[in-house]
């Protein structure tokens, strides 16, 4: 089987439409959503509709939360709240629907899959070293778990100790635990704009990242033709 793992489309079609397409050219057989579909960019009905179409196990991130309700109840950046009052608009109810039923966590055939993380997910954390890792690790029961909300692909091994691992071509040996962030699809922030996500084959015990082009200017003008703030499309262009 060969798994497309994806995160934090929010709302980019171009940068998803393009992720899709090569999981299909790239053989994937199943796709799973680590959740962040929308926010920050201007389809975000669109993106729903496209990741209920795969009919994939999803997870509910925190812009999926604040978009299915009536008004943001925790504090959001200024930019992030603009956009999350503007998405609201776009959304139909089924939409709303969807978003608000999602679980924080799910097991998928082998693995985890988690937006924040594991210890405390309804709390929205960051990992972004070993020891914000360690404190999943502990809570977590498969051999894999893939997470995202940083929008920074990277990964955390497990024997005793915790360490970081590239992602490039991850083989995924026995007896260790893996903490892996797939990156972003719509906004990433690690210094590059290209769409990121993995793909596991769970035949072969690899985890690949990939890195997209898409056509990014499309989802810039997008942005400022919706009347969000021109700071959205300008930080795509940098990757941050």
């Amino acid at each position: 089987m060969r798994f497309a793992i994806i995160s934090d489309l929010h709302a980019n079609l171009e940068a998803t439409q393009t992720v899709i397409a090569d999981a299909h050219a790239k053989d994937c057989t199943h796709f799973v959503c680590l959740g962040d579909l929308v926010g920050y960019n201007a389809n975000p009905h669109e993106c729903i509709e496209i990741v209920r179409g795969l009919g994939c196990p999803i997870v509910k991130g925190n812009h999926d939360e604040q978009a299915s309700l009536s008004e943001s109840s925790r504090d959001f950046n200024e930019l992030a709240e603009h956009a999350i009052s503007w998405t609201r608009a776009q959304l139909t109810a089924d939409d709303k629907q969807l978003l608000a039923a999602l679980p924080m966590t799910r097991e998928v055939h082998d693995f985890t899959i988690v937006h924040a993380t594991l210890d405390t997910p309804a709390e929205w954390g960051y990992v972004f070293n070993n020891l914000d890792a360690l404190a999943s690790f502990t809570y977590q029961h498969t051999p894999i778990c893939f997470f995202g909300h940083t929008h920074v692909a990277g990964a955390f091994a497990c024997d005793g100790n915790v360490k970081r691992v590239k992602t490039e071509q991850l083989v995924i040996e026995t007896g260790k635990k893996y903490f892996i962030n797939t990156g972003s699809v719509g906004q990433p922030r690690d210094g590059d704009p290209r769409a990121a996500y993995c793909i596991y084959d769970t035949d072969n015990n690899v985890v690949e990242q990939r890195r997209l082009k898409y056509d990014l200017p499309a989802a810039q003008r997008k942005i400022i033709q919706a009347g969000l703030p021109r700071l959205l499309a300008e930080r795509l262009e940098l990757g941050r």
